[in-house]
């Protein structure tokens, strides 16, 4: 009795590894630049969590706002500060979007072009986007990227200096890198 009990487990563990249809990450990548006139500001951030759904094509992604890294620490420092992301207050970055995922056939290596349409929050404050990105199929295993631009940041209620001499030194459009391996 034992060995046939056995044999159903290791069959049922079979099938639910090749039913798959949602895949997780934990170690994401996003990365945020923008350019003003005083300066060039950049930040990585590596513990990004993201969710793809390959039958739905849900995609969701959840970024941890403390774990951007900055080259200089007085500009992370400054980031999670109540004024700009309010990181204590708002810990993450979402974003619940959806593909056309008959679009990309996951059971063939190849770069699918998709467009992800769905919202971002940031502070608390939620917006529509759409974007375009690639998922990538290679040996079995699923990616995405995109490089895309966040307009007019301030929007989101990520704080607008209102001295002049310090406006300059935030970019009102954000680009965005990101990078999943499921």
């Amino acid at each position: 009795m034992k060995k046939v009990t056995l044999i159903l487990a290791a069959i049922a563990i079979s099938f639910a590894g090749f039913s798959q249809k949602t895949y997780i990450t934990k170690n994401a990548y996003a990365k945020l630049f923008s350019h003003t006139v005083a300066e060039d500001i950049s930040a990585e951030n590596y513990k990004v969590i993201s969710k793809i759904n390959i039958e739905t094509g849900d995609l969701i992604v959840s970024v941890p706002v403390q774990s951007f890294t900055f080259e200089k620490a007085l500009m992370q420092k400054h980031f999670n500060m109540p004024n700009f992301m309010d990181s204590k207050q708002f810990p993450k970055i979402k974003f619940k979007g959806k593909f056309d995922a008959s679009k990309v056939d996951f059971t063939k290596d190849g770069k699918y072009p998709v467009t992800v349409t769905g919202n971002l929050t940031i502070r608390a404050v939620t917006k529509p986007i759409s974007q375009e990105g690639t998922i990538t199929v290679k040996d079995g295993k699923i990616s995405a990227n995109s490089v895309f631009i966040v307009k007019n940041i301030f929007q989101y209620g990520v704080g607008k200096p209102t001295k002049k001499s310090k406006r300059e030194n935030i970019a009102e459009d954000i680009k965005i890198t990101f990078r999943a391996n499921y």
